[in-house]
């Protein structure tokens, strides 16, 4: 895993928290389990830590992360059975004509050079993944593909089985304008909701302006709730005391984390028909999918149809880390020692 953001993360960090999850699902199952990932990060087994614990870092400290990685399997790839890599694809070329299993998995739209460049050098048990199909048609141009979408814990989400008809919506995400708050904001105006925003403000520039310009102002804190960024306690509480999850993105998100810890306490995701919203979103089990604001506004009146604990069922179904981490270890072509 690249370093930047500690395994697990103590807020935003997205893949980060998937890494966590598989790592600990893994040693739960019986296997030997070594991470590799920055500074601050922990797991079940052993962690190896490399890199600063900042987003930011400098090119010449990313040359050195991609060093250390290579000397490391270099000298220890004969112990692995399975190297999976969610960090750069690079990392895996001292190894990828070893005969460990390698499987590298993307969470965001694939550089299809790098996809050509790694396939047409020898390599050995290699298999790529995407976490939706959306994702996987980025990259999918050679080599071995598979969708696995991604999960959450659901022991860690209570269900919430009834909700108020005056309960907020909630916006849960980065406040960048390709997230689509503003829209949210619209959403809940037009339907007298209040709504719950939780998320960090953006650091570039001009999102920071975006946010500055068009979110602050509307931001009363009566209807128009800013929460800040929160943890995982806090997302239970908020997302399950909510009546939605407000999901208007305007871009090809690859999968939606936020999505299906949304479901995982029962509350249904009403969101735009862009990326893996489609893939994650079943239709009136556990939200609904439209192309349009108007269509926003409409689902949220029938938010009543949909029977929330069946919400979290069918998507604990989809989405448990169980499932998730059998579905990778079945992509090996041989069983697993452990």
């Amino acid at each position: 895993m690249n370093p930047g953001i500690p395994v697990p993360p103590l807020l935003y960090g997205g893949i980060e928290r998937i890494v966590y999850l598989l790592a600990e699902e893994y040693h739960k199952q019986g296997h030997q389990v070594t991470l590799l990932a920055g500074t601050g990060s922990h797991c079940s087994g052993t962690t190896i830590t490399f890199g600063a614990d900042n987003t930011k870092r400098s090119k010449v400290a990313g040359y050195k992360e991609i060093l250390f990685v290579w000397k490391f399997l270099w000298r220890n790839h004969q112990k692995f059975d399975l190297i999976h890599n969610f960090g750069r694809l690079i990392y895996l070329l001292p190894v990828i004509n070893k005969p460990a299993h390698k499987i590298m998995s993307y969470q965001r739209e694939v550089s299809v050079k790098g996809i050509k460049l790694i396939t047409s050098l020898p390599a050995k048990n290699l298999v790529f993944t995407g976490c939706s199909n959306y994702c996987v048609s980025t990259g999918n141009v050679s080599g071995k593909w598979a969708t696995v979408y991604n999960a959450v814990n659901f022991s860690e989400y209570k269900l919430t089985e009834e909700f108020d008809e005056h309960a907020p919506l909630m916006f849960l995400g980065r406040l960048d304008k390709i997230k689509g708050l503003h829209t949210a904001i619209e959403v809940a105006k037009a339907t007298s909701s209040k709504l719950w925003i939780g998320g960090n403000i953006p650091a570039t520039a001009d999102n920071y302006a975006y946010y500055k310009e068009i979110i602050e102002p509307q931001i009363d804190n009566i209807q128009i709730i800013y929460l800040g960024e929160l943890n995982d306690r806090q997302k239970d509480n908020y997302l399950g005391k909510a009546k939605a999850l407000l999901f208007p993105i305007e871009w090809d998100e690859p999968f939606g984390i936020v999505m299906i810890e949304a479901m995982a306490c029962g509350t249904p995701v009403i969101g735009f028909d862009r990326g893996a919203v489609p893939e994650v979103v079943d239709e009136e089990v556990t939200g609904n999918v439209g192309t349009t604001k108007n269509q926003m506004i409409e689902a949220v009146g029938k938010l009543s149809t949909i029977n929330r604990t069946a919400c979290r069922e069918h998507a604990r179904d989809k989405f448990n880390i169980g499932r998730i981490a059998k579905t990778y270890l079945e992509l090996t072509a041989n069983n697993i020692g452990r």
